[in-house]
């Protein structure tokens, strides 16, 4: 059943607390995709989702020769909101489509950890929308944007932990850093990858097809946290999804920076805020999931996510106010839950 459609879609910028209007690639092209094709022409919806038409359009907008060099590198960047001083590498250097969307950024620098070692944090730079699978959570959403058992996969062995417990859904723009980062410290308790499709992450698509994050091809990474020097938040699931236009999600975990990437494994402690993996390229999204009465989100999340000044097209398919958050990767999200009862969320 078609969800009720809203013309625009905005978002609560964190930092300012200012609505804004978001600016979605394709938006008419998206939406007549997933309304009047998928409907009247199904196969070709299909083919339209699949891996080599997402690896077509990929190639045509990120290699083909019109774009392999700009003339301008640094203009571009600053047309896309893109700070260049945070670039680690020269601007001028970054002169093809797919060396900008897969650059590299002084995070140390600018997307400093909280001084709280037990904080979870945004794995990315993205827009971040928060819920609970609890019918007994003020903030219940129950398989909008996704269904979190065929999410992680039939074969997951502790799909039971994260029956009624909080997710965080981080949906990334082209223009955005598409380095993750890793959200809480602890050791890999299981890593794989499933298969699917290549829904786009435009909100028109979670509006019409809904749980799509479930279907799209994906990469989920069990962390243990409740391990010596873990962020004691119990079992974090990250499922890494890709969208139209991604190519590959690169696992390359690094203890410095960007140097000596590794692949995950089993029994791999990974430290929170280190780089974890590269999604190539296009738009994509990441999805938390957490054990119920483990996490405790910060305060301005909920606040914005009920924030009704925004016109949110999430907002249709939830049933309620439904706005996402634009924030920075690094930055606090949430806290062990029996500590922020006593003490300020954020």
């Amino acid at each position: 059943m078609t969800q009720k459609a809203y013309p625009i879609h905005q978002y609560i910028d964190r930092k300012s607390g200012e609505v804004r209007t978001e600016k979605l690639v394709a938006d008419a092209l998206v939406r007549r995709l997933y309304s009047s094709v998928r409907e009247r022409a199904p196969a070709l919806f299909r083919a339209a989702v699949s891996r080599r038409a997402s690896s077509l359009l990929g190639a045509l907008n990120y290699d083909a020769p019109l774009s392999l060099r700009l003339s301008s590198p640094s203009r571009m960047m600053r047309a896309l909101g893109i700070d260049l001083r945070e670039l680690r590498d020269a601007p001028e250097t970054l002169d093809t489509a797919r060396k900008i969307f897969e650059r590299k950024i002084r995070f140390e620098k600018f997307r400093p950890l909280p001084e709280d070692p037990r904080a979870v944090v945004a794995p990315s730079d993205a827009r971040v929308a928060v819920g609970s699978l609890s019918e007994t959570s003020v903030f219940f959403i129950k398989e909008k944007f996704f269904s979190f058992p065929e999410l992680l996969g039939e074969n997951f062995p502790h799909t039971k932990r994260f029956a009624d417990g909080d997710f965080a859904v981080f949906r990334l723009t082209p223009d955005k850093y598409h380095y993750n980062h890793v959200p809480a410290t602890g050791v890999v308790r299981a890593v794989y990858e499933l298969g699917g499709a290549f829904h786009a992450c435009n909100p028109a698509a979670v509006c019409e097809v809904l749980t799509p994050n479930s279907k799209n091809r994906r990469v989920v990474t069990l962390l243990d946290t409740d391990v010596p020097g873990g962020s004691g938040v119990g079992l974090v699931a990250m499922a890494e999804v890709a969208a139209l236009m991604i190519g590959e999600i690169v696992q390359c975990y690094s203890e410095s920076g960007y140097d000596a990437p590794r692949a995950l494994r089993p029994g791999m402690l990974l430290r929170r805020g280190n780089v974890k993996s590269l999604f190539r390229p296009g738009s994509s999204t990441v999805i938390l999931l957490f054990e119920k009465d483990r996490v405790a989100f910060c305060e301005d999340l909920l606040r914005n996510a009920r924030d009704a000044r925004a016109i949110s097209r999430y907002s249709g398919i939830c049933g309620r106010t439904c706005v996402e958050t634009d924030l920075r990767a690094r930055e606090i999200i949430a806290r062990p839950r029996e500590r922020a009862a006593s003490e300020n969320l954020c």
